[in-house]
């Protein structure tokens, strides 16, 4: 297996001449193992002071002492590769909740002692440099089967692991193993101790990586982690008119438009902000539901005004989760605006009010929201009905975002208007009309202050 990584086996033997014990560890053996490319290497060295080890990875490139208290190392190669070298850690209790461990490097600690306080059985696996594979806890058979499971009762130092098992679900397609839900459940009170940020960096890897992102969900649920999440369990039994909606509740079809706006997005090629941006769109679309459905006489179900209810607690939510604010006011509009095909005009003056009601996001983006929430409802087969909307906007260059104004404040002042209110409001019916087609360029834009009783 290290022939896929054949770079660092000569790190590995200038370690072990100088007298240590390095292994790969973590998500480069999982990837070799699962067959993908390893991205990041990560190697665990026991039996040598951390000086020793600055010094001989010193021969092979830059050494940063990125965490140095924590015997951690980042050895950057020439040509651009970085390679995590770490010392195994012994953490001690001194306090409440995750920061309340003092965290010393301890190169004579065992492999062994050193894999039981990874997370995950199949992150405790560990390759030597001769290609021989540590699975002290059973990972190789976890990973067969799609499980995640914890190795020791130290997963409970760092409630975050929690997170982690959601985010892996969702990337891996996998279930929790029952013994690992029934602990997770166990830290739910531990959960308010994480830090925002540290929140975020999960739901971060669940939007960009998850294959399957309704597995993460699931597995959230599982854990009993959904709970901290109103927004979610709300939608647990909410129903759903079964015309449209046969796939059942709120709950359900947010799983399944998640896991289709996944698709979209690597159909699509999104990576970064724009995946972000369709993967949370897809997982909040609906949080106005709870809030307006109605069960009609008639048996019939119906939640109007669900799109307009949904933002407030899509922000809540996005806040809370420590959603960059690029991000969030993205996604937000295309929420508020998921409905709006039915009963719209398709007309290019309604395409281009559109695009103005959805910046910062796009045209291109709300098509691609609106395609995964009518996938999201098997057996009914994918559909993308804002296909027609999104052709025209093309046509009228309005797909990608709007055109910059053309008349300007100074334009106004220069008429006399003076800084004020006023010109606000005229400065944006202003833009409305250059939306609308009424004037194209700066001199048509004159012509219409002047139509419009502005004289300079």
């Amino acid at each position: 297996m290290l022939s896929a990584i054949a770079y660092v086996q000569p790190i590995l033997t200038a370690i072990s001449r100088a007298g240590g014990q390095p292994h790969i560890v973590g998500g480069a053996v999982r990837d070799l193992l699962r067959g993908v490319p390893v991205k990041d290497v990560d190697i665990e060295v026991y039996g040598l002071p951390i000086e020793r080890l600055i010094s001989v990875l010193g021969e092979f490139g830059r050494v940063d002492a990125v965490g140095r208290s924590f015997g951690v190392l980042k050895l950057r190669l020439p040509g651009g590769r970085d390679i995590d070298v770490s010392l195994p850690r012994r953490e001690s209790k001194v306090g409440a909740g995750h920061r309340g461990f003092l965290a010393e490097p301890d190169p004579t600690m065992s492999p062994l002692e050193a894999a039981g306080r990874r997370d995950f059985t199949w992150n405790a696996m560990a390759l030597t440099p001769t290609g021989d594979l540590l699975d002290y806890y059973g990972g190789v058979a976890d990973l067969n089967a799609r499980l995640i499971r914890h190795t020791t009762a130290a997963f409970a130092e760092d409630p975050l692991r929690v997170l982690r098992a959601m985010q892996f679900a969702g990337r891996f397609g996998m279930r929790l193993a029952p013994d690992t839900a029934a602990l997770s459940r166990q830290l739910l009170p531990e959960a308010a101790t994480l830090a925002t940020e540290r929140i975020w960096a999960e739901w971060q890897k669940w939007a960009l990586q998850s294959t399957r992102p309704s597995d993460g969900l699931q597995a959230l649920d599982a854990t009993g982690w959904l709970a901290l999440y109103p927004e979610f369990t709300a939608l647990i039994g909410c129903v759903q008119d079964a015309f449209y909606h046969p796939e059942g509740d709120v709950w359900q079809h947010t799983l399944f438009v998640c896991d289709a706006a996944a698709d979209i997005a690597v159909r699509d090629g999104l990576d970064g902000e724009q995946r972000m941006v369709l993967l949370f769109a897809a997982l909040c679309h609906d949080f106005g539901k709870p809030a307006t459905t109605l069960v009609l006489p008639d048996g019939r179900v119906r939640s109007a005004g669900h799109a307009q209810a949904g933002i407030e607690p899509a922000r809540a939510f996005l806040r809370r989760i420590g959603c960059p604010r690029a991000i969030a006011d993205a996604v937000l509009p295309l929420i508020a605006e998921h409905m709006v095909l039915h009963g719209m005009d398709r007309t290019p003056r309604a395409v281009r009010r559109l695009a103005l009601r959805l910046s910062p996001a796009t045209l291109v983006q709300w098509g691609r929201l609106v395609e995964a929430d009518a996938s999201g409802r098997p057996p009914r087969p994918p559909a993308a009905p804002g296909a027609p909307i999104l052709a025209l906007a093309e046509q009228l260059g309005a797909a990608h975002g709007q055109p910059a104004p053309l008349l300007q404040g100074k334009h106004l002042i220069e008429r006399g208007i003076a800084p004020g209110p006023q010109l606000g409001a005229l400065l944006r019916r202003a833009y409305e009309a250059q939306i609308d087609g009424d004037f194209t360029t700066l001199e048509e834009g004159l012509a219409w202050l002047q139509r419009e009783g502005v004289r300079g």
